[in-house]
C-alpha cells in the first residue's frame, strides 16, 4: 500500500501515512446513498464489516466506512485515521508531546486496534495498528481518499507536534506525505476550531460540486486552487464536512 515510502514496517505502511477515514453519521442508510452517487462507492452490507459499521468499496477495494452514531451529541464528520505499528505507543508519544487521549487504544476485532488522539489545539484524528485491515485498497484516484489538510491556528507549533510524531512520513528520505497545514482562517471563519479535512479526489471539482448540492449537500467553500489542487469544501445532507480534490 505504500510502497514507495521510507521506513516501511511490517503491516506494509509508513507509521504516519493516513490509511483510513469513517464517518459518523445519524443515517448510514442515507450516507450510503449520498456518497454512492457522488463517488459510485458499493457497500458491504451490516454484519460484514465491524459493529454497525459499513465499509465503503471502489471497484472492489475499501476506501472508506459508514458508522452509526450510537449517541447524538456526537459530531457527524470524518475522521482521518493514521498509521502506527503500535498504538498504545503512539498515544504515550501523543499525550508526552502535548496532545490528549480521546479514546484510548481498544482492539476492532482481528482488524486492527484503534485509537482517537487530539493534537495541542484540539485537532482529533485518528490511529489504527492494522491487523488483517490495512486500510485503503486504492488512494490518490477519483473517489478515494486523497489529502488530509490541517486547519491549525498555529502552524509552527502543529509542524512540531506532527513532526515530532510522525517524522519519517512527513520529512524521511523518500516522503510523499498526503497531509497538510494551514492556518484556519485561509478557509474557514477564525472561529471555527482546528480540525482535519478530509479530501476525495475527483476528476472535475465543479462537477463534484454540482452533484453535491443535487444530493442534498452544500458547498462552504470554493472551488479554490491550492498548492496540492483545485479543492471545494463541502458537507454532505447530513452535516458531515470533506472535501473534493481535481489533481
Amino acid at each position: 500500500m505504500a510502497e514507495n515510502r521510507a521506513s516501511v514496517y511490517a503491516a506494509g505502511v509508513t507509521e504516519g501515512v493516513p490509511c483510513w477515514v469513517d464517518a459518523q453519521l445519524p443515517d448510514v442508510g442515507a450516507g450510503k446513498r449520498f456518497y454512492g452517487e457522488l463517488f459510485g462507492w458499493a457497500f458491504q452490507e451490516p454484519g460484514t464489516a465491524y459493529g454497525a459499521t459499513v465499509w465503503a468499496r471502489l471497484d472492489g477495494e475499501p476506501v472508506a466506512a459508514l458508522a452509526h452514531k450510537t449517541d447524538g451529541r456526537m459530531p457527524t464528520v470524518w475522521t482521518v485515521y493514521f498509521a502506527t505499528p503500535d498504538a498504545q505507543a503512539t498515544v504515550r508519544r501523543v499525550q508526552a508531546t502535548g496532545g490528549q487521549v480521546v479514546m484510548a487504544p481498544y482492539p476492532v476485532d482481528d482488524l486492527g486496534r484503534a485509537a482517537l488522539v487530539a493534537d495541542p489545539e484540539g485537532a482529533v484524528f485518528g490511529l489504527w495498528q492494522p491487523g488483517v485491515h490495512r486500510g485503503f485498497g486504492v488512494r490518490h484516484r477519483p473517489g478515494a481518499f486523497a489529502w488530509a489538510q490541517l486547519y491549525a491556528r498555529d502552524t509552527e507549533t502543529a509542524n512540531t507536534f506532527y513532526g515530532h510524531l510522525f517524522h519519517e512520513a512527513l520529512f524521511g528520505p523518500g516522503a510523499e506525505p498526503d497531509f497538510g497545514r494551514v492556518p484556519v482562517t485561509e478557509v474557514f471563519s477564525e472561529m471555527m476550531p482546528p480540525h482535519f479535512l478530509v479530501h476525495f479526489g475527483v476528476e472535475d471539482c465543479d462537477r463534484a460540486v454540482g452533484a453535491v448540492t443535487r444530493l442534498g449537500g452544500r458547498v462552504q467553500a470554493g472551488p479554490f486552487t491550492a498548492s496540492y489542487g483545485t479543492v471545494a469544501v463541502v458537507t454532505d445532507n447530513q452535516g458531515a464536512s470533506f472535501a473534493v480534490l481535481e489533481r
